[in-house]
């Protein structure tokens, strides 16, 4: 993600250095064998940390050489479809899940089961990795970044260090850490400790690890993006190229994939950036593992792929319509799906995101759900209309002139202080009701959980 921000400064008369820069990638080819989830329009990168001790990492655990590789960070970076909301996801690398049959590193073929999730990257690789998340979100995975230990530090001491807190002095020999309480602009060996230390911070868990990364990364953002990077050459040319050879990318994300991303960040800031764990338990067959906690799991993954549609540009030559806000729009839910009780749900999702719904029913069966206003509201029934079909999910639909009449109708008692005056827009379900749009990618149940920008680490 810093490197797609840092691309952000780039010009035409640039374009050979950084052609130059794109040369120093190392890249693999994502291949999943099984079916993948549909776009969306976000945007997901999953971030690989690897604990390979092969080369420079030798340090790290000379005996771990030869054994191959495991994910010691599994993140999965999800920047929201208008682009302007950016949520690190974290997955224990503990957690125990369902991994799907898969190919290895050696091609062999890999039976499912139930497993760590990391030993999906240790043998079957970033792949196996890919398809094992996928298959647990439905969240089609766009790209991946992979780093290992000395990749990292580099990339820090590119950054000239990066901030942090210490709530108690530490001293953690394995993680090669030894600081005292307070705040520190650590290197890149002192950051590869802080991200990594277990024991001597927190409670021991990973989970207390993941929020301490989680933190970290945002000071990461605010370095990249606030701490003048932008406009030094100099440092500007030290980190490129310390990312460039620090990082294994998909051989899709090429230069040109990099400025499309990043001319669609432009904006994007440290305060829009939130992290989140993924919603977990102890696993009960081992006290030492956990897994997916249902159904906050489940529900958080279905938050994720309904984030919010963008919001079309207006054309060429043509002002923007005022914008409508929810409260301002009285609707009418009619259920022509088939399916009972549908037309009260629906309601009560659209009331709880402010719309005035005012009246529930339902409509003669039919295929294509429908946002509908009367003809004489051509003026301004439109755009409030509109305001309806920006909550659906999948495609935005186009509102159309012209009501049905309900087959039967009761009053929806409204959550709003006073309806509103205007159109009333009337909401047709149909067999293909795709559901709403969630507002945030984070619910409600795990606002508490979330790290961003104004975390405090010294607590």
């Amino acid at each position: 993600m810093a490197l797609t921000l840092v691309l952000v400064a780039v010009t035409l008369g640039a374009y050979a250095y950084y052609r130059s820069i794109e040369s120093g990638i190392d890249r693999e080819e994502i291949e999943v064998d099984t079916t993948r989830p549909p776009e969306t329009g976000a945007l997901n990168v999953l971030l690989v940390g690897s604990d390979s001790r092969e080369g420079d990492n030798k340090k790290y655990g000379a005996k771990s050489q030869g054994l191959g590789e495991r994910t010691d960070t599994i993140m999965l970076l999800h920047i929201s479809p208008n682009r302007d909301k950016a949520t690190v996801i974290s997955f224990p690398r503990d957690s125990m899940v369902m991994i799907p049959q898969c190919r290895g590193r050696n091609g062999t073929v890999l039976p499912g089961g139930i497993r760590e999730i990391n030993s999906a990257f240790n043998s079957g690789g970033i792949n196996c990795t890919i398809q094992t998340l996928e298959s647990l979100t439905n969240i089609k995975i766009n790209h991946f970044v992979k780093v290992d230990f000395t990749g990292f530090k580099n990339i820090i001491d590119a950054l000239e260090g990066i901030e942090i807190c210490l709530p108690k002095a530490v001293n953690d020999p394995k993680a090669k850490l030894v600081l005292p309480a307070g705040k520190h602009v650590v290197n890149g060996e002192q950051a590869l400790g802080y991200v990594r230390t277990r024991y001597a911070l927190g409670d021991g868990s990973d989970l207390s690890r993941i929020q301490r990364q989680q933190v970290f990364l945002t000071q990461v953002m605010k370095k990249v993006t606030d701490g003048g990077l932008l406009t030094d050459p100099g440092k500007l040319n030290a980190f490129l190229r310390s990312a460039a050879a620090a990082v294994t990318v998909d051989s899709g994300l090429s230069l040109d994939r990099m400025l499309e991303i990043a001319n669609s960040l432009r904006g994007l800031t440290a305060k829009e950036l939130k992290g989140i764990t993924v919603p977990i338990e102890t696993y009960p067959q081992n006290k030492d593992r956990v897994q997916f906690a249902q159904p906050a799991a489940k529900n958080f993954f279905e938050a994720v792929r309904n984030d919010s549609e963008p919001t079309a540009a207006p054309s060429p030559g043509k002002s923007a319509a005022p914008k409508i806000e929810h409260g301002q729009v009285r609707v009418q839910v009619l259920n022509g799906s088939g399916e009972d009780g549908k037309a009260t749900q629906v309601a009560d999702e659209l009331a709880a995101q402010g719309f005035a719904v005012i009246e529930v029913g339902n409509a003669p069966a039919t295929e294509t759900t429908a946002i509908r206003y009367a003809k004489k509201d051509a003026q301004d029934g439109p755009a409030y209309a509109d305001a309806v079909a920006a909550r659906l999910s999948k495609d935005k639909r186009t509102p159309v002139a012209g009501k049905v009449k309900p087959v039967n109708s009761q009053p929806y008692e409204s959550k709003v202080d006073k309806l509103p005056d205007g159109p009333i827009v009337q909401l047709v379900i149909g067999k293909d009701w795709p559901g709403v749009r969630v507002l945030s990618a984070i619910p409600d149940s795990l606002k508490d959980k979330v790290i961003d920008s104004t975390t405090n680490p010294c607590k």
